[in-house]
């Protein structure tokens, strides 16, 4: 069976099971847990014989049962009617508590399919083939399927966690990671960008024994503090050959920006999550649930503050070794806000080398009416002169429209932009940019010149929205409908966020 035709068998399923009110996110949580036990079955077996051990049934007080079954897909597959749905809780229950990468993909699960017939028929599914003679591309394929139509449900808020994938090979293609590097995100969602980092250096890079090893276990880590997030990236790891299902696991469940763990590494590609304010919920002494802004007091930090983006870019600094390398995607009011903004990106183009702003458009990400930049720069030694010396804009946004479904964005449309970075030499760049050459998008401006800019304003453009003077020129209906609900839904958004942080105050 072709992977495009197992997906459509899965996902048949999905439907299914939401007449019974098992959504999405809850469908393909369940598929990662049996996907994991029968790929584990299979390794168990010849010709793997990897001989893994998996613990036998625990009741809630943490004592083995008196039957001793084991937790494991042959003891599952063998259930039928409510004793299979039975078995599979208590098996959840009992693996949640395990160690390393199995404790991991467990951690807090529960059965969402309450009805014993229907649990039966995604195990049979799954029975049905076999994982592990599959070749790692077509077992990515088929994940990465399911997470991307998880991410289209936007009433389950899954696409926070998933970046759109031509945007992450086009930022991967410019940083260029070499074997032997490590390469670490602080909010890795479901793990794009180390997806796409593995198929880089393999298909670039002929790889002796230590560099393989060392790209499947010692090259990625991360952080991902929601629990179901962190077990979609670890299968989607696992199911690209990224890690071992008995070995320790790359991605921890802390939050990255609490402190700094001392780690540093060779690149940071990252999408932080979108939101400016990180905050907490807490109940006050009238018994109302409130939220606080949380600001995170680091040292390493140039500034405190409770914006979310500010936050993790400083965080994203400290991360990085004295030759790391970043490509980092931002909200554009990173690149505007005043006060710890502006010290932000001060201190950002003097102690690192900020050489390179895509300014994408909107319509490419599932969280709506998001404008968004990728910022690429190099960390630096300390020194008493500013390192970055010019900034190159590539404008990907005016005058281009996108829509996630009628025009979703490819690699084909940020090509120029690779071309025009030259990754073998940014010091060799040439701007498209002239006086006889208006809508150039690639134009660069000095350092003296931003930092004579209002609030060291990095939010620039240079070339004429058409839609303004050129009305026959619009988009097309469906295009020009969905940014203006966009816009629409980025202004609700916005007043959601004030009329919280004035009833925080009151």
């Amino acid at each position: 069976m072709t992977d495009t035709a197992i997906i459509s068998k899965i996902w048949n399923l999905a439907n299914v099971l939401r007449d019974d009110g098992v959504s999405y996110g809850d469908y393909l949580e369940q598929i990662t847990y049996l996907l994991f036990l029968k790929m584990a079955d299979e390794l168990n077996k010849p010709p793997y014989n990897k001989g893994l051990v998996f613990p036998k049934m625990r009741d809630t007080e943490g004592k083995e049962t008196p039957n001793g079954e084991v937790c494991n897909w042959e003891t599952l597959a063998s259930k039928r009617g409510a004793e299979l749905e039975s078995f599979y809780s208590q098996l959840l229950r009992t693996l949640s508590t395990e160690k390393g990468m199995l404790g991991q993909i467990f951690t807090k699960s529960q059965n969402k399919i309450q009805d014993p017939a229907k649990l039966l028929r995604v195990i049979d599914m799954i029975n049905q083939e076999d994982w592990n003679m599959m070749g790692t591309d077509v077992k990515g394929k088929i994940y990465e399927g399911l997470l991307q139509k998880n991410a289209e449900d936007t009433k389950s808020g899954a696409g926070q966690y998933f970046t759109p994938r031509a945007l992450i090979k086009t930022m991967v293609a410019c940083v260029q990671p070499k074997p032997l590097k490590t390469i670490v995100d602080p909010a890795c969602g479901t793990g794009g960008f180390f997806l796409a980092a593995y198929d880089w250096i393999a298909e670039n890079h002929p790889l002796d024994r230590e560099e393989k090893e060392f790209l499947k276990n010692r090259t990625f880590h991360g952080n991902e503090i929601v629990a179901n997030t962190r077990r979609m990236c670890l299968m989607n790891m696992y199911l690209h050959n990224i890690g071992e299902i008995d070995g320790k696991t790359f991605i921890s469940p802390n939050d990255s920006l609490v402190a700094d763990d001392g780690n540093r590494y060779d690149y940071v590609l990252a999408n932080p999550p979108f939101g400016k304010k990180s905050s907490i919920t807490i109940t006050n002494d009238e018994g109302e649930t409130v939220r606080e802004d949380l600001s995170y007091n680091r040292q390493d930090f140039w500034e405190t503050t409770s914006n979310k983006q500010l936050n993790f870019l400083q965080h994203i600094k400290s991360q990085l070794k004295v030759t790391g390398q970043a490509a980092v995607v931002m909200p554009d009011n990173v690149l505007f806000e005043g006060g710890a903004g502006e010290e932000v990106r001060k201190q950002l183009m003097k102690t690192t080398e900020l050489h390179t702003i895509l300014r994408l458009p909107s319509g490419i990400f599932y969280a709506q009416g998001v404008k968004a930049n990728v910022l690429f720069f190099n960390n630096k030694p300390a020194s008493k002169e500013p390192w970055t010396k010019e900034v190159w804009f590539y404008d990907y946004r005016t005058n281009v429209h996108h829509t996630l479904k009628q025009k979703p964005l490819t690699t084909a449309h940020l090509e120029e932009f690779v071309k025009l970075y030259n990754s073998e030499n940014i010091y060799n760049r040439k701007e498209t940019w002239s006086e006889e050459n208006p809508d150039g998008r690639w134009r660069k401006y000095n350092y003296e010149e931003i930092l004579d800019r209002d609030k060291t304003s990095l939010d620039i453009f240079w070339i004429k929205d058409k839609s303004l003077t050129d009305l026959d020129n619009l988009p097309d209906p469906d295009i020009l409908a969905s940014e203006i609900i966009e816009n629409l839904e980025a202004g609700l958004e916005n007043f959601k966020e004030i009329m919280e942080t004035l009833n925080n105050k009151v």
